[in-house]
């Protein structure tokens, strides 16, 4: 699923992931999930971000993080140097889940099951193969999961945000991990403690590192 660098070559990463983007724009493999999918930039950066799924403002505007949870998130990353327009045109946004997966009938969005966070997986994945980032932020618990080996499996946001871990894919590509919280309103984590002491620690190694000074100026 996707475009992958091995079926296109190696010599037009821009094109590469601007096709990726338009395979995905036709996926449909989820038939409870809402469509159609959402992407952000087609642009290579350094880092790539990852936040879980749309809900319906993504949907009907296109992007990611239009909302309220992206007024939050937006806000974070303005403290560490770069405002919403940066953001969007420097940093690869991407999400497990690229569909609005509906409302939970108890109340909030459902969270994607298993086989539909399966079907999106290579999405994400391509984008990371093909952008071949140096630093990943994964946003909120359901993208935090999709790294096990590094992060563990079922950890507690007070065990994973504040800190910084190494990454290494299969293909090769070195990254550093840096988990942020979910900046869902329905979210009281990061506004209690430990998350009001541990989410500026993870702010500052994300404005410290390397690939994220490099998109500031």
């Amino acid at each position: 699923m996707g475009v992958y660098p091995e079926r296109l070559g190696d010599g037009d990463r821009p094109g590469q992931l601007r096709a990726h983007h338009r395979a995905l724009e036709g996926c449909r493999r989820c038939p409870a999930m809402f469509g159609p999918p959402v992407h952000g930039e087609s642009v290579l950066s350094p880092v790539l971000l990852i936040g879980q799924a749309p809900g319906t403002k993504e949907i009907e505007q296109g992007r990611p993080f239009c909302w309220t949870a992206g007024k939050t998130l937006f806000r974070w990353l303005a403290s560490v140097g770069l405002d919403e327009h940066q953001v969007r045109s420097r940093v690869l946004m991407s999400a497990v889940c690229r569909c609005f997966p509906g409302k939970n009938p108890k109340g909030g969005d459902r969270v994607p099951d298993g086989p539909e966070v399966h079907n999106c997986s290579g999405w994400w994945r391509g984008e990371l193969e093909i952008s071949r980032p140096r630093l990943i932020i994964p946003v909120g618990k359901l993208a935090i999961a999709q790294f096990p080996d590094q992060l563990g499996r079922g950890a507690k946001l007070n065990d994973l945000v504040g800190r910084q871990w190494p990454f290494r894919s299969d293909s090769g590509i070195e990254a550093d991990l840096i988990p942020l919280p979910h900046p869902s309103g329905a979210s009281t984590w990061f506004k209690m403690e430990p998350g009001k002491r541990l989410l500026p620690q993870a702010l500052a190694l994300i404005a410290d590192h390397p690939a994220w000074r490099g998109l500031q100026g």
